[in-house]
């Protein structure tokens, strides 16, 4: 079994590259602002600090547009870190790069290998299971490979699927507490989530799926009133940070950190 789920120590997060303009996305809707997203991200660490976390900031990487989303490249558990091996070739570098700084802090990092891909964002840890999503950037492969390391030593894996044009699995659900998700109807419509209380985004609120919760506070993308406020009225201390630029490239509030 795990051990928690959203209380957490520590934190992991990366400075985006001025190169994050030539960055991954589904559908072009405009380069991001550097600087806008230099101060959403200073935001993001501010208040994951305010939450009880100690941040390590790591620095940019220009090599490396999407290295700004840390959690893909890695999954941190109580008693291991695993690298993944992502689905994106343009981001297979950023595991060296991450390699060294999880050595630090782990006495065990181990790393999946080919052929399989996995991304951390496809990867919900709750207290009783890890559930994976497979889609575009993850595939069985990778999601067998993950649970030959994690199911020997006490976690249980289990395979669901991503709905069609979703990027990842936490693109459209995040875990609130440890009974508790944040989805998107149409996730919660496949019943991957049977047993647990879900929390629906509001209509055409879907993005604020894409939510962390550390320790106290739940952090929420910001221009999403209709859902914070269910979050607010189910008891959550909610604060909001600006994603407008991170969202151009499809990322969100648990792209960017690596919580543990």
């Amino acid at each position: 079994m795990i051990e928690a789920s959203c209380e957490f120590s520590r934190a992991i997060t990366r400075l985006p590259a001025r190169s994050i303009v030539d960055g991954l996305r589904a559908e072009n809707t405009g380069d991001p602002d550097y600087e806008q997203m230099l101060r959403d991200h200073a935001h993001y660490v501010a208040t994951l600090q305010q939450a009880g976390a100690l941040v390590t900031e790591l620095p940019a990487l220009e090599a490396f547009p999407d290295s700004v989303f840390v959690e893909d490249v890695a999954l941190c558990l109580p008693d291991i870190a695993v690298l993944m091996r992502p689905g994106a070739a343009s981001r297979a570098g950023e595991i060296a790069q991450m390699a060294p700084v999880l050595h630090d802090r782990y006495a065990q990092v181990l790393e999946i290998g080919a052929p399989g891909h996995i991304e951390g964002g496809d990867i919900l840890t709750t207290p009783g299971e890890i559930l994976v999503g497979r889609s575009g950037r993850t595939d069985s492969a990778g999601i067998a490979q993950l649970a030959e390391i994690v199911e020997p030593r006490g976690y249980r894996l289990r395979e669901v699927l991503t709905p069609p044009g979703v990027l990842h699995f936490k693109t459209d659900c995040s875990l609130l507490d440890a009974e508790t998700i944040l989805a998107t109807p149409r996730l919660h419509a496949s019943g991957c989530f049977e047993g647990y209380r879900v929390i629906h985004t509001a209509d055409n609120e879907e993005a604020a799926a894409n939510s962390i919760r550390y320790n106290d506070l739940v952090l929420m993308p910001a221009g999403f009133p209709l859902t914070r406020d269910r979050l607010l009225e189910a008891g959550y201390q909610v604060r909001e940070i600006n994603n407008c630029e991170c969202a151009k490239l499809d990322g969100g509030m648990s792209c960017l950190s690596l919580r543990f």
